[in-house]
């Protein structure tokens, strides 16, 4: 006949961490880091292409000035060892931002974690779900939403508009 009562006096609470994440100013931060990333690697990557454009249209014009064979052959290797290179930085660059954007989304999401565990503790919840995620049933109206109270734990004010990509 306890164990009824107990599990009465049991508090459990729901986040949309989605939410709160979009309006964390390490977020902003995060997508301002990348964005500037992926512009400098996107200037550097349109460099070395306009480079190659420019050795491929000098190769086409030996081609019609009847350069020695010898030339042609070692300017033709020469423009695709340029074109590997730029295959293989286009495929690093993927990778590098992929990895940034992962190390970035880690420390905002452990940041959410220490918010969710510091406000499940100070106000004695046994379990806080993320309906963001992909648990299949959470019963709104018999669990507290906390997704204020972290926000509030991580200092981000109520009217916070989320980040927006540019």
């Amino acid at each position: 006949m306890l164990a009824p009562m107990s599990l009465l006096a049991q508090k459990f609470g729901y986040v949309n961490s989605a939410e709160i994440i979009q309006v964390m100013p390490e977020y902003a931060k995060a997508l301002k880091e990348v964005q500037d990333l992926e512009k400098m690697y996107s200037d550097d990557y349109n460099s070395m292409r306009a480079e190659l454009e420019k050795k491929a249209a000098e190769f086409e014009k030996m081609q019609n000035d009847s350069v020695p064979e010898n030339i042609l052959k070692r300017r033709y290797e020469e423009l695709m060892q340029m074109q590997e290179r730029l295959q293989t930085y286009g495929q690093e660059v993927q990778m590098n931002l992929q990895k940034k954007e992962q190390e970035k989304m880690m420390e905002i999401q452990k940041s959410l974690k220490n918010a969710l565990d510091a406000v499940g503790e100070k106000e004695s919840y046994v379990c806080i779900f993320d309906i963001a995620g992909s648990v299949p049933f959470i019963n709104t109206k018999l669990c507290d939403d906390v997704t204020s109270k972290v926000k509030a734990k991580l200092g981000i004010p109520a009217n916070a508009v989320p980040a927006s990509v540019k």
